[in-house]
């Protein structure tokens, strides 16, 4: 298929954020009482706002999950980012690739807060290839798994859905990748990526010096 508009996730995409604000948030649970692991708490979180576990947190903990408590998370993660941030491996140069074949066509539709997204795009020298196209799920009606994000992000860039596609690294993002219609391509470098396979992937690529190739760049 020729692609009208490739659309990115953020976290685990285009930045290596996920082991920092995952142990960040661990750190943070096993404050409260949580005793969870690092493993189990990317395993768990990733994919997921934390506002949208907040039953699971408040049961885990025994207490509320305040705003104070967010704003605090915020803080700590946004310093650690700030502190030790890198670019996933390769994506450099498949970004200004992909940009250039598709006429910029291109957007970042994230799960996070855009303060997070803008800092991280900002940090590692990846904005100018996103400004002015940048959609956070905070500012949608529902998050991933919901396609809401991914169908604002081709709305503004007037292509249709069905004929956009998707790179995404959690199989939440994939699930919202495939209802809003588009071909999902997942980046699994660490494993064979069968579970994202199963959540509906229609590729899983282990290096994003090949995703060029694959988008048909």
């Amino acid at each position: 298929m020729k692609f009208e508009a490739i659309l990115f996730d953020c976290d685990g995409v285009l930045v290596d954020s996920e082991p920092i604000t995952n142990g960040v948030l661990r750190d943070m649970l096993n404050e409260a009482g949580w005793a969870i692991t690092h493993e189990e708490c990317m395993d768990y979180f990733i994919g997921r706002t934390v506002r949208s576990a907040t039953v699971r947190i408040e049961a885990e903990t025994g207490r509320p999950l305040t705003d104070e408590w967010m704003a605090s998370f915020y803080a700590r993660r946004n310093a650690e980012l700030d502190r030790r941030l890198v670019a996933i491996a390769h994506i450099h140069p498949a970004i200004e690739r992909v940009h250039a074949h598709h006429g910029g066509r291109i957007a970042c539709a994230s799960g996070a807060d855009r303060f997070k997204v803008e800092m991280q795009l900002v940090k590692v020298g990846l904005m100018r290839f996103f400004e002015g196209r940048i959609f956070s799920g905070h500012e949608v009606p529902q998050t991933k798994p919901a396609p809401d994000v991914y169908l604002a992000a081709a709305a503004a860039l007037q292509a249709d859905p069905a004929r956009c596609a998707v790179v995404e690294d959690s199989t939440i993002g994939v699930r919202a990748g495939v209802a809003a219609g588009a071909t999902v391509f997942a980046y699994a470098p660490l494993d064979d990526g069968e579970a994202l396979r199963a959540a509906g992937a229609s590729q899983v690529f282990r290096s994003m010096a090949e995703l060029p190739a694959l988008l048909g760049c």
